[in-house]
C-alpha cells in the first residue's frame, strides 16, 4: 500500500514574518550607525569614563533606530524630538530607582501617556517609545549622578547622530524632494508598461505610494518655507502635472486590455521626465509619442505633451500653480485639531490602557520575583505593542525568535572577545547591521539591535557572558505578558478593527463616483477625492497586512476580504477612466447609471458595517448600457459583490 508523505511547513504568518524583505543596504545609514555608536565609546576609554561613553551610545542608538526619513528637515524633528521626550524618560526613572511599587507607579502612568502619544503620528509614536524605554532603563539600572548627567549623555549621543545626519545637507538640500518626484515618474512609467497586464495592480499601489512620499516631502518643506521660494515653485508644479498621467492611466489600462499594450514610447517618454527632473534640466521637450487614435490615447498624449512642457519650464508662473498642498498656517490648525482628537479618541485610550496594563504587570511581577537586570522584561513588552511595528501576535513571536539569534551573537562577543579596545571594532560591526537589517523586518532589526544593547549593558554592569541567559529569560517573559495582557485580553472585532475603515472608503467611492460627472466639481477638489480615497485604502491596506500574520481565526478573515480591498481600488480607477474618456471623446453615461452605481456602493459599505467579519449580501444586478463607457465600472462593482457574497 502506497504511504502517503506529508510535509511539515511552518504556517504563512511564521514564514511571512522570517521572510527578508527586499530592500537595499542603505550604505550611509550604516556609516552613520557605525560612527555614531563607536565614537563615543572611544572617546570613553580614552578618557577613562567607560560608563559615560556607554550612555552616550545608548542616546545615539535611540537616533539610529529614528533615522528613518528622507527630507532633511524631517530627518532633523525625527530624531530630535523624540531625543527630547528620551531625556525626559531617563530623568523620570531615575527619580524613582529603587522604591519598589513607587516605581511600578510611576512606569505605569508613565505608559500610559506614552501609548496615548503614539497613536498621533510617526514622529510622536518614536517620541512616546523613547519616553517609555528610557523610563524602564533608568528605573531599572544604576546611572551615574546628579540627576542631570544620564539625560545629558543620552540626548548627546542623538545629537552626534543628528550631527552625521547633517552632514550633507548644505550639498544635498533639495535633494530627496526632487528625487521622490523623479520617483513619482518612474512608478507611472512602470504602470503604464503594465497597462492591461496582471501587475498593473501591484504597480497601482506602487504609484500611490510614490505620490504620497513625493507629496509629503515636498509638505514637509513647503510648510518651513516663508513666501514661494522659485525652486518649491517648479517642484510642486512637476508633481501636480503628474496627476492627469497618473488618472489617465486606468483608461490606458482598459484600451491595452481590449487592443494590446502601449507603445514602449509612452513609457519611455515618462522615464524621460524623470531624469528632466531629477537632474533639473531645462532644455526644449522633444517627445516622439505615437499619434493617438482613442479617448484613452488621446488622454495620454495630451497629460505627457502638458507634462513635458511644465518639467523643462524654468521659472513656472507661481501665481498660476494649483497648489494641492494648502498653506502652511492651515496645516497648523489641522495639525493642532489632530492633537486634540487624537488625544480624546476611544483608540488613544484603549492603546495607552493596554500598554499601562502591560508595564504595570511587567514591574509588578519583578517587583514580587527576583529578576536580574528586571527591566529588560519591561523593554520587550515595549516593543513588541508598539502600535506601527505590525501585529502584537506575530511581533510577540519574531521578537522571541530575534531576540535568540541576538543572543547567539552577544553570547560569542561577551565570552570571546575582552572588554577594553577590543570593544570598539566589534561595535563598529554589531551598530552597522542595524540599518541593514531593519528593512528587512522587525525580526531581523530585533536581531541586530539585541547584542547591541547587551553590549552596552555589559559596559554598564560588568556581568559578562551571564547577561545572556537572564535576557533571553526576560525577552520571554516580556513576549508572555504582552501576549496575554496586550493580545488575548483584548480581543477587538473586524468591523472596529478594519470593517468601518473599509466601509469609510467605499461609501467615499461612492460620493466620488456620483460627483465624477459633474462638470461643476472643482478639478482641484476632484483630485484631492481621490487621493484621499486612495490614501484612506492604503491605511486599510496596512491593516490587513498585518491582521495576515496573526494566526485564524483573524489571519483567514482577512485573507478572505483582501480581494474586497483591491475592488475598491479598481473601482475608483474604472471612475477616473470612465471619467478620462468623456472628456476626450466618448459618450456620457446616462445619470440614471451613475445614480445606480453610486447607490450600489453606499448598500456596500452599509452591509460591512452591518457584519463583524461575516461577508455581506448586496442587492440585485446593475443594469446599463454594457458598451458604454461605465460598463467596466460596473464590471468591477459585480466582482466586490462576488466577494462580498462567496459562500
Amino acid at each position: 500500500m502506497a504511504r502517503t508523505e506529508r510535509t511539515i511547513r511552518p504556517p504563512e504568518w511564521l514564514l511571512k514574518g522570517l521572510r527578508p524583505q527586499p530592500a537595499p543596504i542603505p550604505w550611509a545609514s550604516v556609516a552613520r550607525a557605525s560612527v555614531a555608536l563607536s565614537a563615543p565609546l572611544a572617546v570613553g576609554l580614552a578618557t577613562g569614563h567607560t560608563t559615560y561613553g556607554a550612555l552616550v551610545s545608548m542616546g545615539a542608538l535611540s537616533g539610529v533606530i529614528g533615522d528613518t526619513a528622507d527630507a532633511y528637515r524631517m530627518r532633523f524633528l525625527n530624531i530630535a524630538i523624540p531625543q527630547l521626550f528620551g531625556a525626559a524618560g531617563i530623568l523620570l526613572g531615575t527619580q524613582v530607582y529603587g522604591h519598589g511599587w513607587l516605581a511600578v507607579a510611576a512606569l505605569t502612568l508613565i505608559a500610559l501617556l506614552s501609548g496615548m502619544i503614539s497613536s498621533i503620528g510617526a514622529i510622536a509614536s518614536v517620541s512616546g517609545l523613547l519616553l517609555l524605554l528610557n523610563s524602564v532603563v533608568g528605573a531599572g539600572l544604576p546611572l551615574p549622578g546628579p540627576w542631570w548627567k544620564a539625560p545629558l549623555l543620552l540626548t548627546l549621543g542623538g545629537a552626534v547622530v543628528l550631527a552625521l545626519t547633517l552632514l550633507g545637507w548644505p550639498f544635498r538640500r533639495g535633494v530627496p524632494e526632487r528625487t521622490a518626484v523623479a520617483a513619482t515618474y518612474r512608478a507611472l512609467a512602470d504602470l503604464l508598461e503594465t497597462a492591461g497586464t496582471p501587475d498593473y495592480d501591484d504597480k497601482r499601489q506602487a504609484v500611490t505610494a510614490a505620490l504620497n512620499q513625493a507629496y509629503d516631502l515636498v509638505l514637509a518643506r513647503r510648510t518651513r518655507e516663508h513666501g514661494r521660494a522659485p525652486v518649491l515653485v517648479r517642484l510642486l508644479a512637476q508633481l501636480n502635472v503628474v496627476i492627469p498621467i497618473a488618472e489617465a492611466a486606468p483608461a490606458a489600462h482598459q484600451r491595452a486590455q481590449r487592443l494590446g499594450p502601449l507603445d514602449p514610447a509612452i513609457p519611455a517618454a515618462v522615464r524621460h521626465l524623470a531624469d528632466a527632473v531629477e537632474e533639473g534640466r531645462t532644455t526644449t521637450p522633444t517627445l516622439d509619442l505615437p499619434p493617438p487614435t482613442t479617448p484613452a490615447e488621446r488622454a495620454v498624449d495630451h497629460a505627457l505633451r502638458h507634462a513635458a512642457t511644465v518639467v523643462h519650464q524654468a521659472e513656472p508662473d507661481p501665481h498660476n500653480i494649483d497648489d494641492r498642498l494648502g498653506r502652511p498656517a492651515a496645516l497648523r490648525i489641522r495639525a493642532r485639531r489632530t492633537l486634540r482628537d487624537v488625544l480624546l479618541t476611544e483608540a488613544s485610550w484603549r492603546y495607552g490602557l493596554r500598554l499601562a496594563l502591560c508595564i504595570g504587570l511587567a514591574q509588578s511581577l519583578v517587583s514580587l520575583i527576583d529578576v536580574p537586570r528586571s527591566y529588560w522584561v519591561a523593554l520587550t513588552v515595549t516593543f513588541v505593542l508598539k502600535p506601527d511595528f505590525g501585529s502584537v501576535f506575530s511581533r510577540a513571536v519574531m521578537r522571541a525568535l530575534g531576540t535568540a539569534a541576538g543572543l547567539v551573537t552577544a553570547a560569542a562577543v561577551l565570552a570571546e572577545v575582552p572588554r577594553g579596545w577590543w570593544d570598539i571594532p566589534v561595535m563598529i560591526a554589531l551598530a552597522a547591521l542595524i540599518p541593514a537589517f531593519s528593512a528587512k523586518g522587525y525580526a531581523f532589526q530585533t536581531a541586530a539591535i539585541t547584542p547591541v544593547i547587551l553590549l552596552l549593558s555589559d559596559l554598564l554592569n560588568r556581568q559578562g557572558f551571564g547577561l545572556v541567559l537572564p535576557r533571553l529569560w526576560d525577552s520571554l517573559i516580556g513576549c508572555a505578558i504582552a501576549l496575554i495582557a496586550g493580545y488575548l485580553l483584548w480581543p477587538e472585532s473586524w468591523r472596529s478593527r478594519i470593517g468601518d475603515r473599509l466601509a469609510d472608503a467605499v461609501d467615499d467611492t461612492a460620493h466620488y463616483v456620483a460627483r465624477a460627472f459633474d462638470s461643476t466639481w472643482d478639478p482641484g477638489e476632484r483630485v484631492r477625492a481621490r487621493r484621499r480615497i486612495y490614501r484612506d485604502l492604503s491605511a486599510v491596506r496596512s491593516e490587513f497586512q498585518r491582521a495576515l500574520t496573526e494566526p485564524p481565526p483573524t489571519g483567514a478573515r482577512a485573507a478572505a476580504w483582501w480581494p474586497l480591498v483591491v475592488a475598491v481600488e479598481r473601482i475608483v480607477d474604472a471612475t477616473t477612466a470612465a471619467r478620462v474618456r468623456v472628456i476626450h471623446g466618448a459618450p456620457p453615461p446616462a445619470p440614471v447609471e451613475i445614480t445606480d452605481i453610486a447607490q450600489q456602493l453606499h448598500d456596500l459599505a452599509q452591509g460591512i458595517r452591518a457584519t463583524d467579519g461575516a461577508l455581506v449580501n448586496v442587492r440585485a444586478q446593475l443594469e446599463g448600457d454594457e458598451h458604454g463607457v461605465l460598463a467596466p465600472l460596473r464590471q468591477e462593482v459585480r466582482a466586490a459583490r462576488a466577494v462580498t457574497t462567496q459562500p
